[in-house]
């Protein structure tokens, strides 16, 4: 079950509007379930920042966005390998970073950054805060938040394009 508890729009400096949503999924389902809703709408060049504690649920999210991109691959968690990248329908490709266990970001910067810049690949990022200074501000940036053992409060906030479409 999924509850949404508000969604809104919020006036930001230069006249640019941020659109928010947050919701509460009750199980790890339900956070697929959500997350797929978002991969069916995602066409490209979009960058989706996961904010949250180990254990929050973000690779679970990035496995429910995967059955939204119609990937078949069983997606895991890029802990170790930095990096995955993932072919999705319609000539798309989903890459998948997680920069939990690097103090700098070092050269995958770099490969970030190209990947952010291509129009066929969605960027997810889990610990971006070592890559701040490459995200750009037009973003989706979710966090978690574990009010109990298995619920999980998202917050969604930025790319009002995708949030007005959740």
């Amino acid at each position: 079950m999924l509850t949404l508890y508000c969604k809104g729009r919020t006036s930001k400096a230069l006249g640019v509007i941020i659109l928010w949503m947050i919701i509460e999924v009750e199980n790890e389902a339900a956070t697929r379930e959500f997350a797929q809703k978002l991969g069916r709408v995602l066409k490209g060049a979009e960058i989706i920042e996961l904010v949250g504690d180990v254990g929050a649920g973000k690779t679970t999210f990035v496995k429910g966005m995967a059955l939204g991109l119609d990937i078949d691959e069983d997606v895991q968690s890029p802990s170790f390998t930095i990096n995955s990248l993932y072919d999705a329908r319609d000539g798309l490709h989903l890459a998948h970073y997680d920069f939990y266990r690097l103090a700098e970001a070092g050269i995958m910067s770099d490969d970030l950054a190209e990947n952010m810049q291509d129009p066929a690949t969605i960027t997810v990022i889990e610990w971006a805060d070592i890559v701040e200074g490459t995200l750009p501000e037009h973003r989706l940036t979710i966090n978690f938040e574990t009010p109990t053992e298995t619920t999980r409060r998202l917050t969604l906030t930025g790319r009002d394009d995708l949030v007005a479409q959740l």
